[in-house]
């Protein structure tokens, strides 16, 4: 993808266990209020599978399409080669990254990364982004490591890295600017959209606060 840099400044993440809506709503209600770039996330207590799964993928990636809006898959590469997603995104746990390049050919791929020992190898192996977090204390994920702040995104950019960096974990309106003054490109965020009574205003708020 093209101007990376601009695409991960809010970087909206969903599946339907995040959803007080019907998520192809709230994924309309998101792009309308100024979403940069989707994740499909589908995982947590009540997340679909099989058929299920990759029938709302299929459904969101035409909602983003149509919106020309990038499409991720989060963890599932069979998925996101099966539906010629935009990227993927992966954590540490979730193979070398390596492999996933190997795997998915010239799609975006963006890699968690929580140390610079981390950040490096990613780096080294073929990622285009790193997600790093969770900066603020976050009950979305439940195996989510403690936060640490922005102090590895400053890290990485003292030390001269210039791979565009997006902020995860608790991140909200009020707090977003801070992520960016560290120097992340943007800011991703599940709940403090899905969970928001008007999920366009909290992407425009969002939005406002990291800088058109």
């Amino acid at each position: 993808m093209n101007n990376l840099r601009e695409l991960i400044r809010v970087y909206f993440i969903m599946g339907s266990p995040n959803c007080y809506k019907e998520p192809k709503a709230v994924l309309k209600e998101a792009i309308a209020g100024g979403i940069t770039l989707f994740q499909f996330r589908e995982k947590g207590d009540g997340a679909l599978s099989g058929a299920e799964k990759l029938t709302l993928a299929k459904e969101l990636q035409v909602i983003c399409k149509e919106n020309h809006i990038p499409f991720i898959v989060n963890d599932d590469i069979e998925l996101a080669v099966a539906i010629g997603a935009d990227g993927v995104h992966i954590g540490q746990e979730d193979g070398p990254v390596k492999t996933v390049r190997e795997r998915i050919g010239d799609m975006t791929l963006g890699v968690s990364v929580h140390s610079m020992e981390e950040a490096i190898i990613a780096l080294q192996n073929g990622a285009d982004y790193f997600g790093i977090g969770p900066i603020f204390p976050t009950k979305t994920k439940e195996d989510a490591k403690p936060s640490k702040g922005t102090s590895l995104i400053e890290t990485l950019r003292k030390n001269g890295y210039t791979i565009p960096i997006v902020g995860i974990g608790g991140i909200t309106s009020e707090n977003a600017a801070s992520v960016m003054e560290a120097g992340a490109d943007g800011v991703s965020v599940i709940t403090a959209i899905s969970h928001a009574e008007s999920p366009r205003e909290a992407a425009k708020a969002i939005r406002k606060n990291v800088g058109e």
